[in-house]
């Protein structure tokens, strides 16, 4: 994950490696997720009950998932990799990295002022 050539490979169906370490992580999520809540009465740091947080698909997590799958063929490279890639001495993955942020930037201000209430200003006749 932390080589953007083995990430587009994968995209462009060349090497399925990558395939099978997220098909792992997600059963291990999904085995996780059914057997914590029946071993465990509550969450382990805080204690909470475990509830479920189901929430109804939105525009936002469609957009959200769009722009983050085309940022992730762009650049090659995964969020939470880019950091481990700098790590590694890959200076040009600062470029996915400040897109990282650019995006970030750009979607709190948008949300910022899509849910900012709107004042109507006032109107004078003659």
């Amino acid at each position: 994950m932390a080589r953007p050539e083995v990430v587009l490979e994968f995209l462009q169906f060349e090497d399925f490696g990558l395939l099978l370490v997220m098909g792992g992580a997600a059963a291990v999520s999904g085995v996780t997720f059914v057997v914590v809540p029946r071993v465990l009465d509550g969450a382990p740091l805080t204690g909470d009950p475990h509830g479920r947080r189901i929430r109804s698909m939105d525009r936002d997590v469609v957009v959200g998932g769009v722009v983050f799958g085309v940022g992730w063929g762009i650049s090659g490279i995964c969020p939470g990799a880019a950091y481990a890639s700098l790590g590694v001495g890959n200076v040009e993955i600062l470029w996915a990295v400040a897109g990282m942020f650019l995006g970030a930037y750009v979607q709190a201000y948008w949300r910022a002022h899509r849910s900012a209430p709107r004042t109507a200003t006032p109107t004078t006749s003659d």
